[in-house]
């Protein structure tokens, strides 16, 4: 038994240096490249619109604000400033969304984003990301990369394709330190030891971001209030908690193997899919000796098996917010696809570490 773990955990670290690293290192290039373009094109945003100022920066060979969605989509993340005059408000009615509301309407003068402020008082997502796609299209034309780069049409949300090859969507948003979303409230579980009250205080206080984008779980509804609701995201949050032992090591397989091996019509998984599954299996494990690398073979298996059931049973509770479904609006033969595939490629490294070189 522990020569068959060692076998795979040697396959695996080997496959992280093969494979994983080459995938980090070819994304990291295209990163450089995309950013390079964005940046431009946000510089132009900038000349005209002021209160649209690129937060996209290089900070020690990162770049902040910037998701890899899959190795030839991207998302960056505006931050926009001064949110002051408004109060955050999640009852829960719209799930992974909140609305920003004025805390008092004589304060409507006060807000830089005063034309965006809707009759009944809520800064409206849509209104900002209508301003900014119109602000994007005009910077595409005027870029020193206009040749590369056009508009994603038929879309709401700020979208580019560079050099017919990447896509990059550029999200307007707030970020919010030092509170907690109400809808996030369960989180931690009482009666689970990880991630610990030092963590999850840090955690807490890294805050969350309101991004200004479609919000997937409200396709279909278009009430007024929906569609200036904002989406909430945990990226810094979620990263923090996968600092120690062997998570980002793991988690870099998986997408990996995602990325290779998952990539399927109806676009089923995603990485994010397989970051909010690390989370969990990190709740099942809170010990850190369950972190050490010789336990990365157990740890990768854990969350297989965890995702053919998600997929099985067609949900998957997003990690902080667990009444929003990251399957929702999925097609079922896609995520019944997936589960097939999966169950393949677990079978495969369960039993023939091996496989790996194949993979």
């Amino acid at each position: 038994m522990i020569a068959t773990q060692a076998k795979l955990v040697y396959q695996l670290n080997k496959y992280y240096s093969e494979r994983c690293q080459t995938r980090k290192a070819a994304i990291a290039k295209t990163i450089r490249e995309v950013c390079k373009v964005v940046s431009d094109v946000l510089k132009e945003v900038e000349v005209q619109e002021p209160r649209f100022i690129s937060s996209l920066s290089e900070i020690e060979a990162r770049f902040e604000g910037m998701e890899v969605i899959a190795p030839n989509e991207f998302e960056v993340v505006l931050y926009l400033n001064q949110m002051g005059v408004f109060n955050f408000v999640d009852d829960g009615s719209l799930p992974g969304c909140a609305v920003l509301k004025l805390s008092d309407g004589r304060k409507r003068s006060m807000s830089l984003w005063v034309e965006f402020i809707t009759a009944s008082g809520y800064l409206s997502a849509r209104k900002i990301r209508s301003r900014f796609q119109t602000l994007v299209a005009q910077a595409v034309d005027k870029c020193s990369y206009r040749d590369v780069v056009k508009m994603v049409a038929d879309t709401s949300e700020v979208k580019l394709r560079i050099r017919e090859r990447y896509v990059v969507q550029i999200t307007p948003a707030f970020k919010c330190t030092g509170i907690w979303p109400r809808s996030a409230a369960q989180w931690p579980m009482p009666h689970i030891p990880w991630p610990g009250p030092n963590r999850v205080a840090e955690v807490k206080a890294e805050g969350f971001n309101l991004l200004s984008k479609e919000c997937y779980s409200l396709t279909g509804k278009q009430s007024s209030a929906e569609s200036d609701a904002w989406v909430l995201q945990f990226s810094e949050a979620e990263n923090r908690l996968l600092m120690a032992g062997c998570r980002k090591r793991c988690l870099s397989v998986l997408k990996t193997l995602r990325d290779r091996h998952l990539e399927l019509p109806g676009q089923p998984l995603n990485n994010y899919h397989m970051k909010t599954l690390l989370l969990y299996e990190c709740e099942k494990h809170p010990r850190e000796t369950d972190w050490d690398e010789s336990c990365l073979g157990d740890r990768l298996n854990g969350i297989l098996l965890q995702l053919i059931s998600c997929l099985q049973c067609r949900r998957c509770p997003h990690y902080f917010l667990p009444n929003l479904d990251l399957f929702q609006g999925k097609p079922h033969s896609a995520l019944e696809a997936a589960a097939k595939q999966t169950w393949r490629l677990a079978r495969e490294i369960l039993t023939n570490a091996k496989s790996l070189d194949k993979l």
